[in-house]
């Protein structure tokens, strides 16, 4: 942070952490990014994770652009077939809720 960047990519950050640590990861991002103003570029595949931090989501399928929008609309109402697929099985156990 010393360097005062504008944007972080942060490649599947949490993908091995448990879900304590991720709660607070998500804290400290969210926390970090109002402090210094800063924009994520965020990959993953942890729809749980993505909902809780993106305010535009992209969707991704061998490389190709399946779906983006802002991340409201994407988890409220997907419009590819794709999308709708992973949303089921990400939230499958009725948990749509945000991470923390």
């Amino acid at each position: 942070m010393i360097l005062q960047p504008r944007l972080l990519v942060l490649d599947e950050p949490t993908s091995a952490l448990d879900m304590t640590v991720q709660v607070q990861i998500v804290q400290l991002l969210r926390e970090l990014q109002k402090k210094h103003r800063l924009a994520y570029l965020f990959i993953s595949h942890d729809l749980k994770v993505v909902r809780a931090l993106a305010h535009k989501v992209m969707v991704m399928k061998r490389g190709d652009v399946v779906e983006e929008g802002p991340a409201e609309e994407i988890f409220s109402a997907p419009k590819s077939d794709y999308t709708r697929e992973l949303m089921a099985a990400a939230f499958a156990d009725g948990a749509f809720g945000a991470v923390a």
